[in-house]
């Protein structure tokens, strides 16, 4: 198995620096905006933008959130060994409110199509926009964009994308792994 850096550290910060302005662009005092991370990988990705808002535009009273999709993809039975639940945390309304998703990695756009059912049972939101820190853009099964994309890569089927976090993984990096 080979793995290929795509982006380290610095480059990361750098991205995770300008989605944070795109969303201050675009929602100013974030009132109206709620942040939900989707469970497992994207809400590290929430966090870092949500400190960075904070730290950076003293955004103070962001709400931010996490979903989980488990039981709502569409592969949800397929698999041989059966799927583990992680926990949703929203403790807010999101009726009317500007919902942005935000994930790790878009892929095949079936995680984004599972969270936008799963949203439904908290409410019906005004607007939901899409955060990606990566796009793979040629792989998608479903036609899901994202609003705000830090960066794009172009992988065929047999690589995959991998975000390490330095909360969970150690260290900050996004690489490409081969078989």
């Amino acid at each position: 198995m080979s793995r290929k850096v795509l982006l380290d550290s610095n480059q990361l910060n750098i991205i995770l620096h300008r989605l944070a302005c795109q969303l201050v662009e675009k929602h100013t005092d974030f009132k109206e905006t709620v942040l939900i991370g989707i469970q497992p990988r994207g809400i590290f990705l929430a966090n870092r933008i949500e400190k960075i808002l904070q730290e950076e535009y003293d955004l103070k009273d962001i709400k931010t959130g996490q979903l989980d999709i488990t039981f709502y993809r569409d592969d949800f039975r397929r698999g041989e060994k059966p799927l583990e639940a992680n926990k949703t945390r929203i403790d807010f309304i999101v009726e009317d409110k500007r919902v942005v998703f935000i994930d790790d990695v878009l892929y095949t756009g079936r995680s984004i199509r599972a969270a936008l059912t799963a949203i439904q049972s908290f409410g019906r939101p005004r607007e939901i926009e899409l955060l990606s820190l990566i796009d793979r853009r040629f792989s998608r099964h479903l036609p899901i964009q994202p609003d705000y994309n830090g960066t794009q890569v172009d992988a065929i089927n047999e690589e995959k994308v991998k975000v390490s976090w330095k909360e969970n993984d150690g260290e900050d990096a996004v690489y490409l792994v081969s078989k």
